[in-house]
């Protein structure tokens, strides 16, 4: 499919409707939203791709209007939402004809992923083909970059967005767990990942040449109450580039997945940065190569 895919989602929630409306968005997608079953009938009439739809709503349920888009549209593919407790009713709901189902909180990557499905589905179209890195890395504008001048409080902060603006009870979007550190843009001089900043919390002492035995006891974890609040207060002002690790190793963006799978393994690393012509364009962490594997399994 050469232009966006449209998706209609289907959910009573403000909330939900509001954040995945942004994630989507940002990956690629067309979204048009509906509050309601019947709202969702309506906007029929865009044309959609596909629908998310949540089982439990007030009013005309998930059951009721799959049901109804079936008769007005039978070859649109319906992915099902539900909760952990009612598969019975997924399953149901695919006897209805619905292609899929996800159980609530669901990862966005899946959900995703699953819209892609059904799209190649209903246009009986090859499965699976695999893609370069560039298919599945996060793009460069989606991942949190900070200056090196930047202070470890304002940085904790920027990186807690990922863990907090990106999810909701019914929705969940892989936090990226660092950030990039730059000198200017595209430039990539670091990252500051959450072990830089545990690292940066140990005291000095514990690298430094080893005590006398007389003198050992006061490096002792039983005196060590109350040093990790003392720890993040003195170190809130530092500047980022203290305390980073080295820029990660870099990948093609052409590259394939078994390469980038193999460049990760040697190098014991958890993401690299992909780069095309010279300039950075993303990152590939080892979740999005696991998504990858998930998605090959599911189209057999």
């Amino acid at each position: 499919m050469s232009q966006k895919i449209k998706v209609l989602m289907v959910d009573d929630e403000q909330r939900f409707r509001e954040t995945t409306e942004k994630i989507l968005s940002r990956r690629g997608f067309d979204t048009i939203m509906a509050e309601s079953g019947a709202e969702a009938l309506e906007k029929l009439q865009q044309e959609p791709d596909v629908v998310i739809l949540d089982i439990k709503m007030k009013g005309m349920d998930g059951h009721e209007t799959l049901a109804e888009i079936k008769k007005r549209k039978p070859d649109l593919p319906v992915i099902m939402l539900t909760g952990h407790g009612d598969l019975e009713s997924a399953r149901l709901a695919r006897d209805q004809g619905a292609v899929d189902y996800l159980t609530k909180p669901c990862d966005i990557e899946v959900l995703t992923g699953k819209i892609r499905d059904a799209t190649q589905h209903s246009e009986k179209t090859e499965v699976y083909k695999e893609k370069p890195v560039s298919g599945v890395m996060i793009p460069i504008d989606e991942y949190t970059t900070l200056t090196h001048e930047v202070t470890v409080k304002e940085a904790i902060l920027e990186l807690k967005k990922s863990f907090v603006t990106r999810a909701t009870s019914r929705i969940m979007e892989t936090g990226h767990r660092s950030v990039l550190v730059v000198d200017k843009p595209q430039r990539v001089i670091g990252i500051l990942s959450l072990n830089d900043l545990m690292q940066m919390m140990l005291p000095a002492y514990l690298s430094a040449p080893k005590p006398s035995t007389a003198d050992s006891i006061q490096y002792s974890p039983l005196f060590w109450k109350g040093e990790f609040q003392r720890a993040i207060e003195t170190n809130a002002d530092r500047p980022i580039g203290q305390i980073m690790s080295p820029a990660p190793y870099e990948i093609d963006a052409d590259a394939s997945l078994m390469e980038a799978t193999f460049q990760m393994i040697s190098n014991g690393v958890r993401r690299m940065i992909v780069n095309s012509r010279g300039k950075v364009v993303g990152i590939i962490r080892e979740q999005d190569l696991f998504f990858e594997m998930e998605k090959i399994l599911r189209s057999k």
